[in-house]
């Protein structure tokens, strides 16, 4: 399955649907792809908030930051990662 330009991922049936859907979550494929294209990423500040205790809202997960400008889509069924300067 494509989530980015030369990006893939191994895929599965849904369960629900059938329709392929990748192994793991968007998170973790965002900072892996990431990764192998030698950017370096960090918490972002909503997760900081968070671990540190001044706010009991759940980081949803969409946003990574990073250490270099990033200017790649990545995702899939039409959602997409944010990306913030660390």
């Amino acid at each position: 399955m494509k989530i980015g330009q030369g990006l893939y991922t191994r895929a599965v049936p849904s369960p629900f649907d059938g329709t392929p859907t990748p192994v793991k979550g968007l998170y973790s494929l965002t900072a892996e792809a990431l990764s192998r294209l030698g950017v370096k990423s960090a918490p972002t500040r909503f997760e900081k908030a968070y671990n540190a205790g001044k706010t009991t809202q759940v980081p949803a997960g969409r946003v990574i930051a990073t250490r270099k400008r990033v200017r790649r889509k990545i995702g899939y069924k039409g959602v997409f990662m944010s990306f913030e300067r660390a």
